[in-house]
């Protein structure tokens, strides 16, 4: 019998660590099924100079079918990233000073039928209940600062939806281990130079330690460098400044205090007058940054900023400036060369979008890699389908500011009709008289959920008048029932649920016995 010739070993190198080329390297290895008889080949090259930018970070719930795909568990994660669980935001100051809402990861509730949102906008604005708080119990146990699941539930799951907070650069590391367990090489060595031939593709990278690299496909994972994508043909830089008009971050970590001090289990964005400022809880820290425009404030003056939100306790903190710029790649996949991550585009740290984008790219790689063929064949779908998620994305970021009613400059630039996305333009207009719907948006492009701008819509005191279809909404006792329903199972979750800060405590080996 003749030996059956071997098959051509397909490459793909990721040039560039942190979380983006971590991640992509163990979700293709996971995907592709490395083995010593694969045809398939994963390389990570990570230079030994450049850090990731490693702020602490918040997720979205998609993270969780992420990190089980991947085979990390859950309690692992949890205790090698310094993690705490986020069961959503919460915006202080943004509509108006002094005033608060929460956009919870928990969808309003709705049963055989009926939709309580509808209920609610025809109730009185005096005296009705925050949206969140009406239609999902999560709004009660978040403020409440109870976890979102019990101890013995499985990994991944719980009653109520949920993603974490997390030490970036620890992520990294859990992801690397991770990767090279599941077959992916490791080489580092600093980029020195990239080659291409007369269409564009990248012929091979050369570096300073060990030479020459060549591969079938190249994954730019080089943060806003962009060493291979930001030089191929076609990738130009689209800004949506004109849009989003945050520009730089202003960043320090903190110690959390007593080790039994509350938990929140939210994000606290809390808006200043050119921009906003986040609070991330870690287990064993606190990540602050101070996000604003730099046409509508100075460095100096984000800093008396910052300084003013930590407190006096900690004038002399470290800080780090990170600028960026809103936008992305108008092509991400050019030839054999795909971007993910910061070298693909950033918009800003609102909403947690940045970790959700590499997981929407990096999907699709694994989805669409050509085992044989041409390997940029699915480079036009590929970019279709990630330059309307950055769009989409890019109306949902928006409505956070052009809805707000505060008078400084920035948020009045915001609320300008010629700064709002021409698509966002047109829903609000029409959202004026029914509330957002699920065929406004196209799922495989969209990362929020119409529930996702209701939240948003209506934390931020957006009107719908239903008036003139108040005559079709005639289960009004039992739209009440469900309303009273939720308050029932708003009690029993916090009775029920533990403490936040006292389950991740467990979950990192202290003896503290949390209920549940």
């Amino acid at each position: 019998m003749n030996a059956q010739p071997q098959a051509h070993k397909r490459r793909i190198l990721i040039v560039g660590g942190g979380t983006a080329g971590w991640l992509t390297a163990a979700y293709l290895a996971r995907h592709l099924v490395l083995s010593e008889r694969s045809h398939l080949e994963v390389t990570v090259l990570e230079s030994p100079d450049i850090g990731p930018i490693g702020v602490g970070e918040g997720t979205f719930p998609t993270i969780r079918s992420t990190l089980q795909f991947l085979g990390i568990d859950e309690r692992r994660f949890i205790r090698e990233t310094a993690a705490t669980f986020k069961q959503g935001i919460r915006f202080v100051d943004w509509a108006l000073p002094g005033q608060e809402f929460l956009h919870p990861f928990e969808a309003p509730f709705y049963t055989e039928g009926t939709s309580l949102v509808p209920y609610w906008l025809l109730q009185d604005e005096a005296t009705r209940v925050p949206f969140a708080q009406a239609v999902t119990l999560q709004a009660r146990v978040a403020a409440a600062q109870r976890a979102p699941k019990r101890a013995h539930e499985a990994a991944y799951a719980g009653p109520l939806n949920y993603a974490y907070h997390f030490d970036a650069l620890k992520l990294a590391r859990l992801l690397a281990d991770r990767a090279r367990e599941l077959g992916v090489q490791h080489v580092e060595a600093t980029l020195s130079a990239v080659s291409r031939d007369e269409r564009g593709a990248i012929e091979h990278v050369d570096t300073l330690q060990h030479g020459r690299f060549q591969a079938d496909l190249y994954i730019d994972c080089t943060g806003f460098r962009a060493e291979l994508i930001g030089h191929a043909p076609g990738a130009g830089f689209h800004s949506v400044r004109h849009h989003l008009f945050a520009d730089r971050a202003l960043t320090c970590k903190l110690p959390a205090g007593r080790a039994d001090a509350a938990m929140e289990s939210c994000t606290i964005a809390s808006a200043h007058e050119a921009g906003w400022t986040w609070e991330i809880g870690l287990n064993g820290s606190r990540g602050i940054g101070c996000v604003y425009s730099s046409d509508h404030m100075t460095d100096d003056r984000a800093a008396q900023i910052l300084r003013g939100y930590v407190g006096p306790g900690h004038a002399e903190i470290a800080t780090r400036r990170i600028p960026f710029a809103a936008g992305w790649r108008e092509k991400q996949w050019v030839r054999n060369c795909v971007a993910v991550g910061l070298s693909a585009g950033f918009l800003e740290p609102l909403e947690a979008t940045g970790l959700v984008l590499i997981e929407a790219a990096v999907g699709m790689i694994a989805e669409m890699f050509p085992h044989g063929g041409p390997i940029e064949a699915p480079a036009r779908r590929f970019n279709e389908l990630m330059n309307a998620r950055f769009e989409n994305i890019v109306n949902f970021l928006k409505l956070h500011y052009c809805l707000s009613r505060r008078d400084e400059p920035f948020w009045r630039d915001n609320a300008q009709r010629s700064s709002i996305p021409a698509q966002l333009a047109e829903f609000l207009e029409q959202w004026k008289y029914r509330p957002p719907g699920r065929y406004d948006f196209l799922l495989d492009t969209e990362t929020f959920a119409f529930f996702n701008y209701q939240y948003i819509l209506y934390g931020m005191g957006y009107r719908t008048d239903m008036a003139a279809a108040r005559a079709d909404f005639t289960q009004v006792d039992e739209a009440e029932r469900l309303f009273a329903k939720i308050r029932r199972f708003g009690d029993r979750a916090l009775a029920d649920l533990p403490d936040h800060g006292a389950l991740i405590r467990q979950i990192n080996g202290a003896t503290e016995r949390v209920a549940g």
